[in-house]
């Protein structure tokens, strides 16, 4: 028989500083120690959950002395869940310390040596400042501490807000969303109000059954809203109620749609979204470039400081008006579009065939008629022989995802030489990797980090290589 190990308490850590996935961290009897549900400069009783070679990981459980940071969190839901995890933490912290990892991936661990760091450029929006925000229904509702605490006998289990981190099956039943503006928090609450007054039966994840699945809102700075209601089952009466009444409670909904997910996943690239009114798209309006945004369409979620990042690109880039450019890992072509108004030409390379779709008909709505997309993995297409199709670039633009761009681009890249390139990374720590290895040719001029994503420990960061 297996023994029951005492959980572990240390007593007030000091904790000095943040580290994986935002955590804070301390030390305690020289291990460093992770600690969630704290900030840099508290010192608090941790409850050691799990043990690992040269570290422990645990939560905060007594708070001893608040750190001057400390901020009170403004969201009921705040630490439940799993987003926002920096709402206790002052927002010009939160940028000195996204600041401090970006300069210490670059710097002191892959020993990348920068010409200039700029300071970050902190988000004028905090709250609500999300485009777009997907919430799952459950029929197994996340119970609090204090409700399991209780002699209660929970029957009703229904819920639709986000997935509890580390319970794939438990949702958060939010009911007040400080990301996306209004009408999200309405349109959410309304439509859980009707299912439940109509008995429609929430998603079980275990035994793949039951009728509502996901709800996503696309809200832009035009003013434009489009819902979309993911259906497991196909029942068309209560499908067609549903969208009826969230077309007539909710004029200010510009595109409804809806689609049928049966499978055991929840992506929805390989299904068809069905119109029920409206265009079946929405607009944005990035500077003097507007984007036109489907369902399945991939955009940055923060529409106000993509902006403040395009222009931080543009600027780097110091274009002429003569340059040819690659952009790899173009997505619609937000930031091909962007710049194509002040370069010769721009091709850009994505492996999302929709995603490129949608790239051809943004520079065909901003009456671009010197871009051309490829739809394909990158490390496939960029090649010398496709150089000598396109022309060697001038300057080439990269936005690869969080894994960075693979070791055949990186070799690529060092084989066209392009004389500048600017590297937009949502990954520090891979952006550092790709940019030592690209040290054999580039020297890097100068960075800036953009914070993106306010109260979480999520930050893009901009850099201009130059050839040596």
């Amino acid at each position: 028989m297996g023994r029951n190990r005492k959980p572990r308490i240390l007593e007030q850590v000091s904790l000095t500083d943040t580290g994986d996935k935002g955590k804070a961290v301390g030390r305690h009897e020289g291990k460093v120690v992770f600690v969630e549900g704290a900030v840099p400069g508290d010192v608090v009783d941790v409850l050691v959950q799990k043990r690992k070679k040269g570290h422990l990981i645990g939560k905060a459980i007594k708070l001893h002395q608040a750190s001057e940071d400390r901020r009170p969190a403004f969201c009921e839901h705040f630490g439940v869940c799993g987003g926002c995890k920096w709402q206790h933490l002052d927002y010009q912290a939160q940028l000195k310390y996204k600041q401090q990892v970006v300069e210490n991936a670059l710097q002191r661990i892959a020993k990348v040596e920068v010409g200039e760091f700029l300071p970050i450029l902190g988000s004028k929006k905090t709250q609500y400042y999300r485009n777009k925000l997907e919430f799952s229904f459950s029929n197994k509702r996340w119970l609090t501490e204090e409700e399991v605490k209780t002699d209660n006998v929970f029957g009703e289990r229904n819920a639709l807000g986000f997935h509890r981190p580390g319970a794939f099956d438990k949702i958060v039943d939010v009911k007040h969303c400080y990301l996306q503006p209004e009408p999200s928090n309405p349109i959410r609450n309304a439509v859980r109000d009707f299912a439940l007054e109509h008995d429609y039966t929430f998603f079980d994840i275990r035994a793949q059954k039951g009728l509502l699945r996901q709800l996503y809102v696309r809200i832009t700075e035009l003013g434009e809203v489009m819902v979309m209601v993911s259906f497991f089952e196909d029942d068309k009466p209560k499908r067609e109620a549903l969208l009826e009444f969230l077309k007539e409670k909710f004029p200010e909904i510009t595109t409804l749609v809806y689609l049928i997910n049966d499978k055991k996943n929840d992506s929805i690239f390989d299904l068809t979204p069905h119109v029920w009114s409206g265009l079946g798209v929405i607009h944005e309006q990035l500077g003097h470039v507007k984007f036109k945004i489907g369902p399945k369409s991939f955009f940055q979620t923060n529409s106000t400081q993509a902006l403040e990042l395009y222009n931080v690109v543009r600027d780097f880039a110091g274009l002429t008006g003569e340059e040819n450019v690659y952009d790899l890992y173009t997505g619609l072509g937000s930031i091909a579009c962007f710049v194509a108004d002040q370069c010769s030409h721009v091709t850009g390379i994505e492996e999302i065939e929709a995603a490129i779709l949608d790239a051809r008909e943004n520079a065909e709505l901003n009456g671009l008629d010197n871009t051309t997309f490829y739809a394909g993995d990158v490390k496939d297409i960029l090649s010398v022989e496709f150089m000598e199709k396109h022309g060697k670039p001038d300057l080439v633009i990269t936005d690869p995802p969080r894994a960075g761009m693979h070791a055949d681009v990186v070799k690529t890249l060092l084989q066209l030489a392009a004389p500048s390139i600017v590297y937009v990374s949502c990954n520090p720590a891979t952006q550092a990797r790709d940019l030592n290895l690209l040290s054999e040719l580039y020297e890097v001029v100068k960075v800036m980090p953009v914070d993106m994503f306010p109260h979480t420990h999520h930050i893009e960061n901009v850099a201009l290589l130059k050839i040596k």
